[in-house]
C-alpha cells in the first residue's frame, strides 16, 4: 500500500537554448541515480537522502546542427554507458564514471555521495535502409539495445557500437492456436457501461505498421511490442539476449487493439495496457493473458475527454500498486485490487452542475501536473514517485510516498496498531477521546537516519504500544506510551546489523540479521529494555535467507526457498528485567519441506486453535488460557499472485481458500482485551471483493470439517480507502485515504493520508444470529445501533 504525504518538490533543470521538442525524451532511475535527458543535454541526479546533481553532459551548438537533438535514450542496466540516438540517427555512447570527490552537504562528515563525469565515447550514424524512418524508444540488456522503426521491422545494436541491421519479425504468432482468444473473467471498477471483454485481436497485423513502443521485462524473458494502429504483440526472447532475430519468437497478441503504452510487473505477472479510452487493463501473464480487471477515474467523473488517453504507466518496486499518468492532465495510484490510493486530479463532484473540468478562467489553486503527464519513475524503494509535466523542460516533480507492506515478507505487524512508514519518519494512527482518527508524524531521530537511510522495516509489538525500526544498519526502538526512542548506545554495533527482517516476541525484538562478511542470515534477540551487545538474549544462525517469517506466543516460524517450514520453540528462563540475566534457547519442533508448483508465499500466519464460544463458556475458559499457547497446527498462506491457502503442519497438506488477495489478518487468538468483539472470526482478507469475514464452523474440530469455514457476504469497502488494520474492541476496519489541501503561500497542495474507520459489527452480528450462539450483551449493544 502506498500513499502519498506533504508537498511534492521541485527538482530544477538546467535551461539552455530553445529546443525544437519541448518533451524530456528519457527519464531513468537505477541504483539510487536518476537520469534524465534532455533533446540538448543529460543530466545524472543523486536519488538518495540528498536530491545532488552529480554530472552533466551539455551539446555544443555545432553538434547539435549537424547531428540532430537528441531523440531517444537508454540507460545500461550496470548503468556504465548511455546511448543516445539523434534526430538524424547519430548515436552517441557516453560513458558514466565516478570520481573520488566528494559531495559536502553540510556538517562534520562528508556524505556518500561522489560527482560523476559523463564522456562521449562514440559517435556513429546509423546505416539505416532508409532516411525517412522514424523509431521507436530504445531496450537493451547487458550486451544489446534493441529499437522498432516505422516500417515494423527491428534494428539491434550492440553497447560497443555495433550495428547488426535491420530484422524483420512474423507478425503472426507461430502457433494460430496461441492467438489472443482470451477469456473473460468478472471485471469490476469498469470504465464505463460499455462491455469490457477482450477480444481476439487480428493476427494478421500489416508489416508496414510502424513499432511506437518497445518494452522488454528481463526477468521474463518477454518483449512486447505496439504498433501504431494499437495492436500490442508479447514475444518470447531467448537467452541469447536481444542480438538476432531468430532470438525473437511472435507469441500471442493481447489487449483490444487500442493500446498506447504497458508496463510489466515481472514479480506479479501482470501486464498493464495503457488505452486510448483513457483506461488501464490488467492482463494476468501466468494465465494465458487473462483480462483480470480494468481501472479508470469514469467512477469519480472524469472521463477521456478530461485526461485524455494514457500517457505512460510505472509499477511500484514491489508490484504492489502502479502510477497512471495521463496526456492531458495529472496523475493517480491504483493498488492491484483497484483501489485509488492518490491522484493528482481534484475532486470537485459527479453532479453535471459541477462537472470536474477545470476551466481556464476558474479561480483555483495550481494542481500539480496540470497539462499531463509525460514520464514518471519510481525509486528503488518505492518512496518517491518523479514525474515530468507534458510539454515541460525545466523541472521534475518528486512527490513523497509512505508505505505499509501489511501481511507480507519478514516484518511482522499487529493489526492493533496501524502504521504507514516513510523513508525518514513513521505515520501512525492514533484514536483521540473524541473518538476521532488522526494521523501523527513521528519523524526518526536525525542521528539514526542520517546515517541509515532509509527506513527498510518496521514492526509493532502485540499490544502495539512499542515500534521496532530498522533502517540501512541497526534499528531503534519507541515506546509510544513514554514518547521515547531507545537507540543502541555503541554505533560500530549498530553498524554491524544489516537488518532483514523484525519480528516481536513478547517484550522481546527479534532481528534477522545478514552477515556480509561471511553471506550468512542469523536471528537475534534483543530484549526491548535495552539494545546492547552485552544484553543480547540469543544467537541463531538460519541456512539461508528466510523468505518469510511469523511469531505466536513461544513459536517462530521461518520459511526458506523453494517452501522449507521451520518452527522453532522460545524458552526464556529468569526474569527479563535489567536487575537479573536471563536465558533463552531455541529448539526446533517442526520441519517441513514442501513440493508445490505454486508461487512463492509472501506471507505465512499461525492460525492458534480456536475455542467455539459455548464451548469456552461451559467451560470456564478464557481466551488467555493455556489452551490457546499451545503449538498452532495450521497457518495461512498468502502467495505473490494473491492466492490464500491453509497449510495442515501435521501432513503438509494444503487447502486453497480463495484468490486476488493483496491482504489479510488473523484475529483469532491475537487479543487479550476484555472487550474484543472480533474473537468469534478466525481471519479478514482484503482484495478486489472487498472485505471478507472467515469464521469457523461449530464443531469439535471446526478445521477438519468438509465446510469448516463459512464466508460471510463481500463487505464492500470504499475504493478510495485502504484498510490498514483493525480496532477489535470497537469491531471497525481502520484505513486510510487521500486528501489535499492548498494554501495561499505554496504552488502545490499538501497531500494529507487521513485515516477512516469502517465498522464490521453487522457481520459479526448476522453471524451470531446464523449460528444461534450465545452472545455477550456488549457485543449487541455494539453491533444494535447499526441496524436503527
Amino acid at each position: 500500500m502506498y500513499m502519498a504525504y506533504g508537498y511534492p518538490q521541485v527538482i530544477p533543470l538546467e535551461q539552455g537554448q530553445y529546443p525544437t521538442s519541448q518533451n524530456i525524451i528519457y527519464l531513468k532511475l537505477i541504483n539510487r541515480h536518476l537520469l534524465v535527458v534532455s533533446p540538448l543535454h543529460l543530466e545524472l541526479w543523486s536519488s538518495s537522502q540528498h536530491r545532488v546533481r552529480l554530472g552533466r553532459y551539455k551539446r555544443d551548438a555545432d553538434s547539435l546542427q549537424r547531428e540532430g537533438e537528441n531523440l531517444q535514450a537508454v540507460w545500461s542496466p550496470d548503468t556504465k554507458l548511455i546511448a543516445v540516438l539523434t534526430s538524424s540517427f547519430f548515436l552517441h555512447i557516453f560513458k558514466v564514471q565516478f570520481t573520488e570527490r566528494k559531495v559536502q552537504l553540510g556538517g562534520k562528515q562528508p556524505s556518500a555521495l561522489f560527482l560523476a563525469t559523463i564522456t562521449r565515447v562514440l559517435n556513429e550514424q546509423i546505416p539505416f535502409a532508409e532516411n525517412d524512418l522514424t523509431v521507436s524508444n530504445i531496450v537493451s540488456d547487458n550486451k544489446h539495445m534493441l529499437l522498432g522503426l516505422s516500417d515494423g521491422s527491428l534494428y539491434s545494436i550492440s553497447w560497443k557500437g555495433e550495428f547488426y541491421g535491420g530484422f524483420g519479425l512474423d507478425s503472426s504468432p507461430h502457433n494460430d492456436s496461441e492467438v489472443a482468444t482470451l477469456s473473460h473473467s468478472p471485471v469490476n471498477f469498469t470504465a464505463s457501461g460499455e462491455d469490457d471483454r477482450t477480444f481476439a485481436s487480428n493476427n494478421n497485423v500489416s508489416k508496414k505498421s510502424a513499432i511506437s513502443q518497445l518494452e522488454f521485462c528481463v526477468l521474463m524473458r518477454l518483449l512486447l511490442i505496439l504498433y501504431s494502429d494499437g495492436q500490442l504483440l508479447s514475444c518470447s526472447v531467448s537467452k541469447k539476449g536481444l542480438k538476432a532475430g531468430e532470438s525473437i519468437k511472435a507469441e500471442k497478441f493481447l489487449g483490444n487493439g487500442d493500446a498506447v503504452c504497458t508496463s510489466v510487473a515481472g514479480d506479479q505477472l501482470i501486464l498493464a495496457v495503457g488505452t486510448t479510452r483513457g483506461v488501464v487493463e490488467l492482463y494476468d501473464l501466468a494465465d494465458s493473458g487473462l483480462l483480470i480487471r480494468t481501472v479508470s477515474l469514469y467512477d469519480w467523473g472524469y472521463t477521456m475527454e478530461d485526461t485524455g488517453s494514457v500517457s505512460c504507466i510505472a509499477w511500484t518496486p514491489d508490484n504492489s500498486a502502479f502510477a497512471v499518468g495521463w496526456k492531458l492532465r495529472g496523475l493517480t495510484v491504483w493498488s492491484v485490487s483497484g483501489c485509488r490510493l492518490m491522484s493528482t486530479i481534484r475532486q470537485i463532484g459527479l453532479s453535471s452542475a459541477s462537472s470536474p473540468v477545470v476551466k481556464p478562467n476558474q479561480d483555483c489553486k495550481y494542481e500539480p501536473l496540470m497539462g499531463g503527464t509525460s514520464l514518471m519513475q519510481w525509486d528503488e524503494y518505492g518512496y518517491r514517485l518523479y514525474a515530468i509535466e507534458e510539454g515541460s523542460l525545466e523541472r521534475i516533480l518528486a512527490f513523497s510516498f509512505g508505505k505499509c507492506c501489511l501481511s507480507r515478507g519478514v516484518s511482522g505487524m499487529t493489526y492493533v496498531r496501524q502504521v504507514i512508514y516513510g523513508e525518514d519518519r513513521l505515520l501512525v494512527v492514533q484514536s483521540e477521546e473524541t473518538d476521532e482518527l488522526k494521523m501523527l508524524h513521528l519523524n526518526l531521530p536525525v542521528s539514526y537516519i542520517s546515517h541509515n537511510w532509509p527506513v527498510q522495516h518496521v514492526a509493532a509489538s502485540k499490544d502495539g504500544m512499542y515500534l521496532a525500526v530498522a533502517g540501512l544498519h541497526g534499528l531503534i526502538l519507541y515506546d509510544i506510551r513514554l514518547k521515547k526512542w531507545r537507540v543502541f548506545g555503541d554505533i560500530s554495533q549498530e553498524q554491524n546489523i544489516q537488518c532483514e527482517g523484525l519480528l516481536w516476541l513478547g517484550k522481546i525484538v527479534v532481528v534477522c540479521n545478514y552477515i556480509d562478511s561471511s553471506n550468512m542470515y542469523e536471528l537475534l534477540f534483543y530484549p526491548r529494555y535495552h539494545l546492547d551487545q552485552s544484553s543480547l538474549l540469543c544467537r541463531k544462525p538460519l541456512l539461508a535467507k528466510p523468505m518469510v517469517m511469523d511469531v505466536y506466543e513461544d513459536y517462530i516460524l521461518v520459511t526458506y526457498r523453494p517452501f522449507d517450514v521451520h518452527i522453532f520453540h522460545v524458552k526464556l528462563s529468569g526474569e527479563l528485567a535489567p536487575s537479573s540475566t536471563p536465558d533463552l534457547q531455541l529448539s526446533t519442533v517442526r520441519e517441513l519441506s514442501i513440493m508445490t508448483a505454486k508461487s512463492h508465499p509472501a506471507a505465512m500466519r499461525f492460525i492458534p486453535d480456536q475455542i467455539p464460544r459455548d464451548s469456552a463458556l461451559d467451560n470456564h475458559i478464557s481466551s488467555s488460557s493455556n489452551l490457546l499457547a499451545r503449538e498452532p497446527a495450521r497457518c495461512l498462506i498468502l502467495r505473490t499472485n494473491g492466492e490464500l491457502s491453509l497449510l495442515d503442519l501435521d501432513d503438509g497438506r494444503e487447502r486453497e481458500l480463495t484468490n486476488s488477495v493483496e491482504l489479510f489478518w488473523v484475529t483469532c487468538g491475537q487479543s487479550e482485551e476484555k472487550t474484543n468483539l472480533i474473537e468469534d472470526v478466525s481471519w479478514l482478507d482484503y482484495g478486489y471483493r472487498g472485505m471478507q469475514v472467515w469464521y469457523p464452523s461449530p464443531g469439535v474440530d471446526s478445521f477438519k470439517q468438509e465446510d469448516f469455514l463459512q464466508l460471510d457476504p463481500d463487505l464492500e469497502f470504499d475504493r478510495e480507502v485502504y484498510p490498514l488494520g483493525l480496532l477489535p474492541n470497537a469491531g471497525v476496519v481502520v484505513g486510510v485515504s487521500q486528501r489535499m489541501s492548498f494554501s495561499a503561500c505554496t504552488e502545490f497542495p499538501c497531500f494529507e493520508p487521513t485515516p477512516q474507520a469502517q465498522t464490521i459489527l453487522h457481520c459479526l452480528l448476522r453471524h451470531l444470529l446464523q449460528v444461534s450462539l450465545f452472545f455477550s450483551p456488549h457485543i449487541f449493544k455494539s453491533a444494535y445501533p447499526c441496524f436503527i
